[in-house]
């Protein structure tokens, strides 16, 4: 099963103010057992807001809103996708991660779709698509 783990932004974060040089290290360390136990696919940090923009649907109309957001703790500052066996296992490993900000912080846990959770409206056609565009996507990066 693969999880998306969000790193929920502070004001710090959306500050831009980095971290310290301690929490690199541990995150830095946290990520490697991450990946020595074979569950790591991919991490990152993210910008702050103030770098990004929206683009918000109604109908046909396109409306792009541009950073700052205001509602600092419904943003994400960083992300890993791990891929682990249960809910369970990746609220283990969360619990065992350095804290991500100093003073207060959250980290939401989200499992990630698979093939066999859309049911029969993902025909043999639409798994072909799906497998050919994953694959150019490993060829892009």
């Amino acid at each position: 099963m693969r999880f998306m783990i969000f790193v929920k932004a502070s004001a710090d974060s959306e500050a831009g103010i980095m971290p310290s040089e301690e929490l690199i290290t541990e995150m830095g360390n946290f990520n490697e057992e991450l990946a020595k136990a074979g569950i790591l696919v991919e991490c990152d940090g993210l910008h702050p807001s103030s770098k990004g923009a929206r683009v918000r649907f109604s109908g046909e109309k396109r409306t792009v809103i541009d950073g700052p957001f205001i509602e600092t703790k419904e943003l994400v500052a960083g992300y890993w996708i791990w891929d682990v066996k249960s809910k369970e296992e990746a609220i283990e490993w969360v619990k065992r991660c350095p804290n991500p900000m100093p003073g207060d912080s959250e980290i939401e846990i989200r499992q990630i779709f698979s093939a066999e959770d859309f049911g029969a409206e993902f025909t043999p056609e639409a798994r072909a698509q799906e497998e050919r565009i994953r694959e150019q996507a490993k060829n892009n990066s």
